[in-house]
C-alpha cells in the first residue's frame, strides 16, 4: 500500500511510502502517480503530505477570507509543527502575510520566508481574497534553530544556465542556501525559463547525496509538463498540471519539459550541513 490518510481532530495528512528502484519497474502508471505525484492545491485549505523519504513534508496553503493556522499531525509526535522541523514558504499567488509568533511578514509573489525550528504559532493569510496568496510549503527535520528570514524576489541570488540553442536557457534564483537564508537541511529556489526555452534540466542525471521535490507553477490550464524520472536504464514520465508536485529520490533521473513555458519551485534535502549547499537546477 502506497499511502494512508490519518484523521485526528479534523487534521488530515497523507503519508506517502516512497518506492525503491527494485519495486519501481513493476509499478503501473497509476501506482507511479499515486507514489511520486502530489496534488495539494485547494482554495481555502491547507493540505500537506508526509513523505517517508527524508521525512519530508510538502504542503500548500491557500487562504481566502480567513487565515489558516499551520497544524501539527500525529505522525510528528510533537506539540506543534516546527518543534523539531524547519519550514520554507514560497508565495506563488497574490500578496499575503505570514504571522510567526505574533510577528507579521508580508510576502509578495515569489517572496520566500524561512521559519526555523521552535516557532509555535504560524498563520497564513491573504491580503485580498479575490487575488489570494498561495503558499508552497516544504519542511525537513532540524537539529537546531535558525532565525525567521524573509528573502524577497529581487534579493534572491540568480544564476543563468543553459542556452537557447538547446531550449534550456533559464535563471536559477536561490533563496534558502548557505549564502542566503541559513537552514539545517533545506535548500530552496525557483527556476525561471527564458522565452523560447522549455527544458528545465538537461541532461537528466541522478545524485545519491540528496532527494529533491519539484513544484511546477504558472503552467497554463491547457498546458502540461512532462517530467522524466526513473533509473537511467528504466525511465518513465509523469504528466503534470499547474501546481503539481513531484518527489525525486536520489536514484531517479529528473528533467522536465513543458508544452509551454512555466516556472519550477525546487527544494533539496542536503544531509551534511557543511557540504556544498548551493542550489542546483537539477
Amino acid at each position: 500500500m502506497r499511502f494512508r490518510r490519518t484523521e485526528w481532530k479534523e487534521k488530515i495528512v497523507k503519508v506517502v511510502r516512497m518506492a525503491d528502484p527494485v519495486r519501481y519497474p513493476r509499478m503501473t502508471t497509476q501506482e507511479i502517480r499515486e507514489t511520486f505525484l502530489l496534488s495539494l492545491y485547494e482554495p481555502g485549505q491547507l493540505r500537506a503530505d508526509y513523505v517517508d523519504l527524508d521525512r519530508t513534508v510538502v504542503g500548500m496553503a491557500a487562504p481566502l477570507q480567513n487565515p489558516i493556522t499551520l497544524p501539527s499531525y500525529p505522525e510528528f509526535r510533537s506539540e506543534y509543527f516546527t518543534e523539531r522541523r524547519e519550514l520554507g514558504v514560497l508565495n506563488i499567488g497574490g500578496n499575503g502575510k505570514v504571522t510567526v509568533e505574533g510577528k507579521e511578514y508580508a510576502l509578495r509573489n515569489l517572496d520566500v520566508l524561512y521559519i526555523g525550528r521552535g516557532n509555535k504559532q504560524v498563520l497564513f493569510a491573504s491580503d485580498d481574497s479575490s487575488a489570494p496568496a498561495v503558499y508552497y510549503l516544504l519542511s525537513y527535520p532540524a537539529h537546531t534553530s535558525y532565525p525567521v528570514t524573509v528573502v524577497r524576489k529581487e534579493d534572491a541570488s540568480p544564476s543563468d544556465l543553459g542556452n537557447v540553442e538547446t531550449c534550456n536557457a533559464r535563471t536559477i534564483c536561490k533563496y534558502i542556501h548557505l549564502g542566503g537564508a541559513r537552514s539545517c537541511q533545506l535548500v530552496m529556489g525557483v527556476t525561471h525559463l527564458h522565452p523560447g526555452s522549455s527544458w528545465n534540466t538537461m541532461p537528466p542525471h541522478t545524485h545519491d547525496r540528496r532527494s529533491e521535490v519539484y513544484m511546477y507553477f504558472n503552467v497554463a490550464e491547457d498546458a502540461r509538463v512532462i517530467h522524466l524520472m526513473g533509473p537511467p536504464d528504466e525511465t518513465r514520465h509523469l504528466l503534470m498540471a499547474n501546481r503539481d508536485v513531484v518527489v525525486s529520490p536520489g536514484w531517479s533521473i529528473h528533467a522536465g519539459v513543458g508544452t509551454r513555458g512555466c516556472a519550477r519551485g525546487s527544494g533539496d534535502c542536503v544531509f551534511r550541513r557543511r557540504a556544498k549547499l548551493s542550489y542546483s537546477p537539477c
